[in-house]
């Protein structure tokens, strides 16, 4: 299948989706990219705004991951309002209009992945685990995703290491390490999420078959 990663970081999700797919990744902090090359080598690697690169590419595409910025919705923020001078800020509405792209124009199978806001979460997502996905196929219930068992606390950003099988040390951009490991999608829930999908496409595939 051709597969478009947004936002694709350092590839948390796509970590199990093996070589046999041509995957594009869309990553704006370069040097995220960079380390996201190296770990795929196989895959294109996109130094753009993933936001506008769907808009602009969806059509080409099989199947479409995308996990849009996080912090605005999230409930970690909504708490910290009056801590540390932070303010309200409006939520960060591009996650929405990407589902209402994908939903309505995109032929192919899709995942829209993020984090379980403050309010009422809108246009019908389902609950995996510490993350909501909204998709046009029906997810397992069990997604295999490990997350829940990693805590937070001393000697995170190693423990998190261990768990992705990435050394987040060789990061060395702007962002917080820590905060990029912890925003990592499961290997073991992108793979099956994928699975899921391609079992699907396979079927569709086969009954498209068999009318001719």
């Amino acid at each position: 299948m051709k597969i478009l990663n947004l936002y694709a970081c350092l590839g948390g999700n796509r970590y199990k989706w093996g070589d046999e797919h041509e995957i594009t990744a869309v990553e704006l902090d370069e040097e995220l990219a960079k380390l996201y090359q190296e770990r795929f080598p196989n895959d294109t690697v996109i130094v753009t705004d993933a936001h506008q690169y769907l808009l602009d590419h969806y059509q080409e595409f099989d199947f479409i991951w995308t996990s849009p910025p996080c912090p605005t919705h999230s409930r970690a923020r909504y708490w910290a309002i009056g801590a540390n001078g932070k303010s309200p800020i409006y939520p960060d509405m591009k996650l929405y209009e990407e589902i209402l792209l994908l939903d309505y124009h995109f032929k192919g199978k899709y995942v829209v992945e993020n984090v379980i806001p403050y309010y009422q979460p809108m246009l019908n997502p389902k609950k995996r685990g510490r993350h909501l996905y909204w998709t046009n196929f029906n997810l397992p219930s069990d997604l295999g995703d490990r997350s829940a068992k990693v805590c937070q606390g001393k000697d995170e950003l190693n423990r998190l290491c261990k768990f992705h099988k990435f050394d987040f040390n060789r990061y060395e951009g702007e962002q917080n390490k820590v905060k990029i490991a912890r925003n990592l999608v499961d290997y073991e829930a992108g793979k099956t999420i994928l699975d899921t999908a391609m079992g699907i496409i396979q079927k569709q595939d086969l009954n498209q078959t068999e009318l001719f």
